[in-house]
């Protein structure tokens, strides 16, 4: 199968299940932008990091709590950890910055779980109601600071993702790019990694060094390593392989998403094949076919 000119190779993309919850950070639009920003810091792989963040899109005032300027951000990790990553990142990177607030964005989810922010204001804080939500207002040296405490959380998919394949570095890193900024604002999915593009694709595991490594590089899509090992799955002529990692709410949303973002890579004429990244059962339950996205 091709498109555009790319080869779909037979593969597909082992994902697996995780929580998310939805927060909708609004205020003046610079400064909601800033501490979106900031709460998804560090969290793009929870190999190393405490979970996995982005902005899922930017909203507009009719559609936030406030009617003011907003942006929704999703955080994925397991569920006992859920409250802990949330009331951390919006104690920490919304309640300091001048205009913004933090509503749930999951407000109709059976799970659901308190931050308790309201402690901070060490007992002069107040209940009110915003936008028919139960919120707390907390006296800081801006004014004050309106917001939710009670937040939901959900059943979704991480590990969604498609490999972008290029004779060379440019030509790949071009038709990544493209692949993964027609991916902004796509309603339910995230691409937690800087501009939404993966170098340095892992596998689960690594050799029996002294200390443990949960993770290392998956040395089968790595073009350097042709000739010198006998599993090698890069293609012939491919000189530089990316990765476009998405986390969603549902498989159907994760698979919309891979299918338009492998689309929009091929159409720029620069990949010579779009694959998949799996660990052979190891990591996830979904198997996400990217030949079957257009059949």
């Amino acid at each position: 199968m091709e498109i555009c000119g790319a080869t779909i190779l037979d593969e597909y993309a082992e994902a697996f299940p995780v929580w998310i919850s939805r927060v909708i950070v609004t205020g003046k639009r610079e400064w909601a932008f800033r501490a979106a920003v900031a709460m998804t810091g560090f969290a793009t792989s929870r190999i190393g990091c405490p979970c996995e963040a982005g902005i899922e899109r930017e909203m507009r005032p009719a559609e936030t709590p406030d009617r003011r300027a907003g942006f929704s951000v999703l955080i994925c990790g397991e569920k006992k950890q859920m409250k802990q990553h949330v009331s951390s990142r919006v104690s920490q990177c919304v309640l300091p910055v001048p205009t913004v607030s933090a509503f749930d964005g999951m407000p109709d989810a059976a799970d659901r779980f308190y931050t308790r922010m309201h402690y901070f204001g060490d007992g002069y804080e107040e209940r009110c109601t915003v936008g028919g939500r139960s919120c707390w207002k907390i006296p800081v040296m801006q004014g004050e600071y309106v917001g939710e405490e009670r937040f939901g959380t959900i059943k979704g998919i991480a590990g969604g993702n498609f490999l972008v394949m290029g004779k060379n570095q440019p030509s790949a890193l071009t038709a990544a790019t493209v692949g993964a900024s027609v991916l902004k604002d796509f309603p339910g999915i995230i691409t937690s990694f800087p501009g939404g593009v993966v170098a340095s694709g892992s596998k689960v595991g690594a050799k029996n060094y002294r200390f443990p490594m949960p993770a290392s590089t998956n040395h089968r899509l790595c073009p350097a390593l042709i000739g010198r090992i006998p599993d090698s799955k890069v293609p012939h002529g491919v000189a530089s392989v990316y990765e476009i990692v998405i986390n969603g709410t549902d498989e159907q949303v994760v698979k919309g998403a891979m299918k338009k973002g492998i689309e929009a890579a091929a159409k720029t004429g620069r990949a010579m094949y779009i694959g998949a990244s799996n660990f052979g059962g190891k990591l996830g339950q979904y198997r996400l076919s990217i030949r079957d996205l257009f059949l």
